[in-house]
């Protein structure tokens, strides 16, 4: 074990603890979501199941949307509280990258769009649904990856810098 750690050393300069704790924690969440609710906990649908509260649409009123959404919301709002909290207690300079706003507005548009496409987005397919040997997620999350590492690739090719 001490051997793969000392060779994914480079790639975690920080060290690999704070991700190893932070997975623990997805999974756990992840277990607790599934035993509550029988549920996966992907992210993408909370969206969707929120926006039944505002809209008359049948799309965002499905029976299962509506039978969920409470704690869906519970659920997204924590994951933003989750950000904030860190964001506030690693004190000046907790802004950890130096892309520009607009240009991570644009991602997460593009990531949005592309759940949609998708029928999920990482966290459901790459967590809950390789997680239960979905073969759907396996071939998503393959796809994401492959596609992940192609575009970066090109941008480092071309020179694009934050």
């Amino acid at each position: 074990m001490a051997g793969v750690v000392e060779l994914l050393a480079p790639f975690f300069p920080n060290g690999v603890l704070q991700y190893a704790v932070g997975g623990l924690f997805v999974g756990l969440g992840v277990v607790l979501i599934y035993a509550g609710t029988g549920i996966s906990a992907g992210a993408s649908t909370f969206l969707e199941s929120t926006l039944s509260y505002v809209s008359e649409l049948p799309r965002f009123n499905r029976s299962d949307y509506l039978a969920s959404r409470d704690w869906r919301v519970v659920f997204t709002v924590g994951i933003v509280a989750g950000a904030a909290v860190y964001a506030l207690t690693i004190g000046p300079g907790g802004w950890t990258t130096e892309v520009q706003w607009w240009r991570l507005l644009g991602g997460g548009i593009l990531v949005g769009v592309g759940t949609r496409l998708g029928k999920g987005c990482t966290s459901g397919h790459g967590v809950c649904g390789v997680g239960s040997g979905s073969k759907t997620s396996i071939v998503n999350v393959v796809t994401f990856m492959a596609v992940a590492i192609g575009t970066a690739q090109l941008v480092q090719a071309l020179g694009v810098v934050p």
